[in-house]
């Protein structure tokens, strides 16, 4: 999206609670799929609950799924259904550094009650802490 700052506006808190929404439900639905792979790969025997590598791998898979559809258009399903964009500070599209970045800080993000988020209403230039830390933003292109 390379639209200039005068047509974008920033995403209501409904939208972005509607895009999280959204891509949970889409992000679900992968990790299933992932966690068959897994068990089928491990000869049809359940993954031990305390079994590390399982829960790196279906992070991993997370980041994967994330990680495309941000460098690749800039919008995850959600996003694509709430016409928001993820931008960088350049106006251009993010790039995997940027997006692993607004991955594992955006999971940081919700550990305490959720201030990371919160930090978008709460910070004057209302920039959530995943926007700050991967030098990115959402914006919401109406339409036109």
């Amino acid at each position: 999206m390379t639209e200039n700052s005068s047509t974008t506006h920033k995403p209501s808190p409904f939208r972005l609670l509607a895009v999280m929404l959204y891509d949970s439900m889409l992000m679900v639905s992968v990790l299933l799929v992932a966690a068959a792979v897994a068990v089928a790969l491990n000869g049809g025997e359940a993954i031990g609950a305390n079994n590390p590598f399982f829960f790196v791998y279906l992070l991993g898979v997370a980041f994967i799924f994330y990680g495309w559809f941000w460098t690749h258009g800039g919008q995850t399903l959600g996003m694509r259904a709430w016409r928001v964009y993820l931008i960088s500070g350049n106006n251009t599209g993010i790039n995997w550094q940027q997006a692993f970045l607004r991955f594992v800080v955006g999971i940081f993000s919700w550990l305490p009650l959720g201030l990371g988020y919160w930090w978008l209403w709460l910070s004057p230039d209302k920039l959530s802490w995943h926007d700050i830390a991967s030098g990115s933003y959402l914006v919401y292109s109406p339409k036109s």
